[in-house]
């Protein structure tokens, strides 16, 4: 087997200070089978702020804000299908369009590319143009000054403007509870939201007749504590509102205006009181949703009452996330990760960001009522054009499942950067073969690869190397990793063994929905990212982030488009096969790379020493001694596991 050519040395960094960068062979030949061989290090990189993009009120700002959101076709086609005419029986469903299916082995596979072209000038008329128009409940969480109102203002204009018509509820932390003018200082507020939407050129109208009623919904039967799909405590409203009080809301919406709202509902003795606005948002979702269920095809010249997005728009910016060093989450999975975020949320965070775990279980009450294909969005006052980007794509400004260290530049995070909530689904580990259903197992692998599973041979051998499966909902996606043994380096030693991705599938029907990332961060909290800080999980079966990482191994086909996916979340890459017809990746086990560094500072100069004389810390050989010809043994071993599927 040929020698692999590798760059000298290669640096390591605190994982906090870097990013990942690609480095290829030397061009004397970093040969492997006949192909090039890269890796992903660690490297230092100066801090390159991401511009900040604020509406300037240029006319071009919102034909930019869209190029900006980078819009795929399937998100386009998506989001098309969520604004066409109601009658129309086509559901937004990834599915329907470029949604990638798991390919070969343990690859992700995109179907044939689909001739677009001439579609363009129709897709970009109807984006700009919606025929049928939605609704969002947005909660304007201030106080604000006027140029951040102007910039806010803007962003909601611009989205009436691609058909998402915003029901706002005004907000205002420094609002003294139980004073003698809340009532009128709630009004002067929605009245200055009014006037701001207004002076952006949208028509708005203040609801200031009370739509909310304090209390349960006497027509509604109260079974105690509230759950959600998952039977899990969920925080419930102190207040409620049926199909009947929504008719000035209807009104306005009806004549083009979009309707804010101050914070006020009617008590037991219909006084107009304010209240939470949470407490309205969560009344009013659960009353639209209620009308928008009743609304028949008829009917579809008027808006869709049923909400398509909750928006919160504070000073705070998103859920802060101890595993990303206080800045915000970016996906979160409410059905798996809801109680984790909570206990993990520490205490100095209840002081920058006293409101954040009141708009998380306020997200999750709303989603339990929405549509599935919903969403939530925290976002901070000073990024409105990332409500633009959430509405034609609906997904996170960056992948969760990206390494961290690739958020840097264009992608690095800020406390400004927004989190996007999904109701998702519920993730367990597995780690004994008899707990797999095989048949839904083997059902969710035969619709992802669309081939016809070898049933026996594989899980025969699947009973005999599982290490780990990881399980989403009712086997809407998966994962199979399994222990492969590496041949011996030194005869009379004990057997070595490698993790291998065997299998990665997601259903069509939720491809595009964020169930991928979800599986691939726990698949990262299992295996190499195991035993760093930001691990921790309390997902059923999960080793909660105790134990040491160790490498994760996958093969994909040369020509798999998904490929690209791969290379940004792997550590480095190679050709393998006769024909290089193969690609093998892997993942360093992340902690092993922080040892790797905590040992080159503790055996080199103090650190406040090189901080003084700037000198370069001494850098390791880009294949230390204990991955020597781990290359050569892993491509050995995945090229002898047999094919999992039959032959046509």
């Amino acid at each position: 087997m040929p020698p692999m050519s590798l760059h000298p040395k290669r640096a390591v960094f605190p994982l906090t200070q870097t990013r990942w960068t690609k480095v290829t062979g030397s061009p004397s030949g970093s040969i492997y089978g006949g192909a090039n061989v890269q890796l992903r290090t660690l490297r230092s990189s100066p801090p390159i702020d991401a511009e900040e993009v604020e509406f300037s009120g240029n006319d071009n700002d919102f034909i930019l804000s869209i190029l900006r959101a980078k819009p795929s076709i399937r998100d386009t086609k998506s989001y098309l299908a969520s604004f066409s005419p109601k009658s129309n029986p086509t559901v937004a469903h990834p599915s329907n369009a470029t949604a990638p299916i798991v390919g070969d082995d343990s690859t992700i596979k995109v179907p044939s590319k689909l001739e677009t072209t001439a579609h363009v000038p129709s897709i970009i008329q109807e984006l700009i143009d919606p025929v049928h128009r939605r609704t969002a409940l947005v909660k304007l969480q201030g106080p604000f000054t006027d140029r951040q109102l102007e910039s806010i203002a803007r962003g909601l204009v611009y989205l009436e403007k691609l058909g998402l018509v915003s029901v706002i509820v005004v907000e205002n932390d420094d609002w003294d509870r139980g004073s003698e003018n809340e009532r009128e200082d709630a009004v002067e507020d929605a009245m200055r939201t009014v006037a701001a939407l207004e002076a952006q050129g949208a028509r708005a109208r203040p609801l200031l007749d009370t739509i909310v009623r304090l209390g349960p919904n006497p027509n509604e039967e109260q079974d105690g504590v509230e759950v959600d799909d998952n039977g899990q405590k969920q925080w419930s409203p102190e207040a409620h509102a049926t199909p009947a009080d929504l008719v000035c809301l209807q009104s306005a919406l009806r004549a083009g205006e979009i309707p804010v709202l101050p914070a006020l509902a009617l008590d037991s003795f219909c006084r107009s009181i304010r209240v939470s606005s949470n407490d309205v948002i969560a009344a009013l979702t659960r009353a639209m949703v209620q009308a928008g269920a009743n609304q028949t095809a008829s009917s579809s010249h008027e808006i869709n009452l049923t909400p398509l997005r909750l928006m919160v728009v504070n000073r705070e910016g998103g859920v802060p996330s101890y595993a990303r060093s206080g800045f915000p989450h970016l996906l979160v999975n409410l059905a798996s990760e809801y109680e984790q975020i909570k206990e993990t949320f520490l205490p100095q965070w209840k002081h920058s960001h006293p409101t954040a775990l009141a708009n998380l279980a306020l997200a999750k009450t709303c989603l339990s009522y929405m549509p599935r294909t919903s969403s939530a969005v925290m976002v901070s006052h000073r990024s409105p054009s990332s409500l633009i980007a959430n509405l034609i794509t609906n997904k996170p400004a960056q992948s969760s499942s990206l390494p961290h260290a690739l958020l840097s530049g264009t992608r690095k995070l800020t406390p400004h950067t927004p989190t996007l909530f999904r109701h998702g689904l519920p993730i367990r580990i597995i780690r004994k073969p008899s707990e797999i259903d095989k048949a839904k197992m083997t059902a969710l692998l035969e619709q992802s690869f669309v081939k016809s599973l070898d049933y026996e041979p594989f899980w025969k051998r699947i009973d005999e190397t599982l290490d780990f499966a990881i399980v989403a909902g009712d086997y809407q996606g998966g994962a199979i990793v399994t222990r492969e043994v590496l041949p011996s380096s030194e005869e009379g030693q004990p057997p070595r063994t490698m993790a291998y991705l065997d299998k990665f599938a997601v259903l069509p029907s939720h491809q595009g929905d964020g169930t991928v990332d979800f599986l691939w961060v726990t698949l990262h909290d299992e295996s190499y990212g195991l035993g760093t800080p930001f691990a921790r999980n309390f997902i059923e079966g999960s080793m909660q982030g105790l134990g040491q990482g160790e490498d994760l191994v996958w093969r994909s086909r040369t020509d798999n488009p998904v490929n690209k996916w791969y290379y940004e979340r792997s550590s480095g890459h190679l050709r393998m096969g006769e024909k290089g017809e193969w690609v093998l990746f892997w993942c360093d086990a992340e902690d092993r790379l922080r040892a790797l560094d905590a040992a080159i500072r503790a055996g080199g100069e103090g650190e406040s020493e090189v901080r003084k004389t700037r000198a370069v810390l001494p850098a390791p050989s880009f294949v230390v001694q204990e991955e020597r010809g781990r290359l050569e043994q892993w491509a050995g071993t995945v090229g002898r596991i047999p094919s999992s599927w039959r032959k046509k």
